[in-house]
């Protein structure tokens, strides 16, 4: 799963990737695109990693990418993002990050220091990018349809909708509010429009502010948090054991890291299963609304073909009852089907015949 971080020039992106990942920017080298895998905070895994003492404990991941910002005010700014645009649009959520800080020695963009602002700009082009690759679609479509070809009535469709799309983007909407057939959202799903994908605002504020500021309430995002990117970018790189004395210090109960990406795993769509044993704990994931059999074939493609039955417990009657013993004895343990929708922190044990 892709998020992309993006933003404009000055707003503080590269140290929230840094935040995130831990990985710092080289100052003299060229902006270029920067990606990482981040492991996805679950502290749940501390109690099972305690109780069965595996030899090994794998966390779910997400990839981040950090999208160098361009200036949206010149025709060499544009061009640059454009070419970046592939990239974002292989993203499965959007992150932008908008400048509420001031200092002297960081130049804000159009020099101005306005969060809100910012986040209109950000959308402007996402909505702008979307409308010139639906334009030229439809422009396409519109010469194919005339000729007779097996593909004339397909393309009619698709020109359709197209079109639909095209108004609701001059009409300053989103994609993702415009399109609500599945089949219509699965038809564009190769196109990657940006204005169709969850957008979630991180408020990048002043060190000053980390541990008060709110979160910036925008239309259009999902979901938005506040944090002081440079403190967080500096806490990253600390040593473990340094964290917790700086974090108290700075009145911060822990890294805003953990929060960011764990409200991109939400905005995703996604939760986790756990698995347990001897050999390794580990959390899995799935999308919201996935079945046991979903869940098997995460694991290994042969549990899903020989499924027979999973059993289950929530994480939290294991915790209520000790372990498994326990939670067995407290008829907690349940034996589901196929169609068993999976909840986050199921703990799942596939029986199958393969």
């Amino acid at each position: 799963m892709m998020v992309a971080i993006i933003g404009l020039p000055q707003s503080g992106k590269s140290a929230v990737f840094t935040a995130a990942t831990g990985v710092a920017a080289d100052p003299y080298s060229v902006p270029q695109p920067r990606q990482a895998v981040v492991r996805v905070p679950d502290e749940r895994l501390a109690y099972l990693t305690a109780l069965y003492k595996p030899k090994k404990v794998t966390l779910a991941t997400i990839e981040l990418v950090d999208i160098p910002g361009c200036s949206l005010d010149d025709a060499k700014g544009r061009e640059d993002w454009r070419k970046l645009l592939p990239i974002v649009r292989k993203a499965e959520l959007l992150v932008v990050v908008v400048r509420d800080f001031q200092n002297t020695s960081v130049p804000a963009y159009r020099d101005r220091v306005d969060a809100d602002g910012d986040f209109s700009t950000v959308w402007s082009e996402l909505i702008f990018s979307d409308l010139e690759g639906v334009a030229n679609r439809v422009e396409k479509l519109e010469k194919a349809v005339k000729k007779p070809t097996p593909m004339q009535e397909a393309q009619k469709h698709e020109l359709a909708l197209m079109i639909h799309c095209r108004d609701a983007l001059e009409a300053e909407k989103a994609l993702s509010t415009a399109l609500q057939s599945p089949s219509d959202r699965a038809a564009l799903s190769s196109f990657g429009f940006l204005t169709e994908k969850p957008v979630l605002c991180v408020r990048n504020v002043s060190d000053e502010d980390a541990s008060t500021a709110t979160p910036l309430e925008v239309e259009h995002a999902v979901g938005s948090l506040a944090m002081s990117a440079s403190i967080e970018a500096e806490i990253a790189q600390l040593d473990p054991t340094d964290r917790a004395a700086f974090l108290e210090e700075l009145g911060l109960p822990k890294p805003a890291r953990d929060r960011l990406i764990q409200t991109c795993y939400d905005a995703l769509g996604l939760v986790s299963f756990l698995t347990v044993g001897p050999d390794e704990v580990r959390a899995w994931t799935i999308r919201k609304g996935a079945t046991a059999v979903e869940a098997a074939a995460k694991i290994h493609t042969d549990l899903a073909h020989g499924f027979i039955r999973a059993e289950t417990v929530a994480y939290e009657d294991l915790v209520a009852h000790t372990d498994m013993k326990g939670a067995k004895a407290a008829g907690k343990v349940r034996k589901e089907g196929k169609t068993y929708i999976v909840a986050d922190g199921d703990i799942l044990n596939i029986l199958s015949s393969a």
